[in-house]
């Protein structure tokens, strides 16, 4: 059973259609690579999978649920974890701080949060002493390391990533993929927008988007 499913999706930006009768199905243990030229609204897509932009058309469902039924804080904060292409993380705090911050956020409890978070952090590659590091004393890969990390403080099932290997070299792409391997074979459900064939030949299935004319 698909834990994320879209049925027949239609998005515009005033009178612009960018999506129109658009149908996915995604499941857990598995990556995804959304592609399309420039237009086509991929970022435009993982918007409205991760709740932040609503259809104009057509239904979502989360494990069978209908999203519009679902507190949209809740689905954001607790199922969908988000990777941005800028990072998006907060410079003037450290690696573990933007961690711990997101936890915060999304309200977890019950845990020791800079324990779970070092823990997270070296999960994707980074030792204590680059975890205690202020972001911008960190490298773009390893600043992609914490936005993952960020992502799964809440430990969402699903995984969101816009261009998240765009602007790394590619021993690291290689590494980042990895990671995301990782998580897929731990039962996440990684959903990854790229233009790159070789990040779409490491993923399990592939959605391409056609720009609407």
């Amino acid at each position: 059973m698909s834990i994320l499913s879209l049925n027949n999706i239609s998005f515009a930006y005033d009178s612009t259609p960018v999506l129109k009768d658009l149908s996915m199905e995604f499941e857990k243990g598995k990556i995804y690579c959304i592609m399309g030229r420039s237009g086509a609204g991929k970022t435009t897509l993982l918007s409205i999978l991760s709740g932040l932009a609503n259809p104009k058309e057509g239904s979502i469902y989360y494990e069978g649920k209908d999203i519009k039924k679902l507190n949209k804080y809740t689905f954001r904060s607790k199922y969908i974890g988000v990777i941005f292409q800028s990072f998006n993380l907060i410079t003037k705090y450290t690696a573990l701080e933007n961690v711990v911050l997101s936890m915060d956020i999304a309200g977890v409890k019950g845990i020791k949060k800079k324990d779970k978070a070092l823990e997270l952090l070296k999960n994707v590659g980074l030792n204590e002493e680059e975890a205690n590091r202020r972001v911008l004393k960190l490298s773009g890969g390893q600043q992609q390391r914490v936005a993952i990390a960020r992502a799964l403080s809440y430990d969402p099932a699903i995984i969101l990533a816009d261009e998240p290997t765009g602007n790394l070299d590619g021993d690291t792409q290689k590494e980042i993929m990895e990671i995301f391997r990782r998580l897929a074979e731990e039962g996440k459900c990684v959903i990854l927008v790229s233009h790159s064939p070789a990040v779409a030949a490491l993923c399990d299935e592939r959605y391409e988007l056609k720009k609407i004319r």
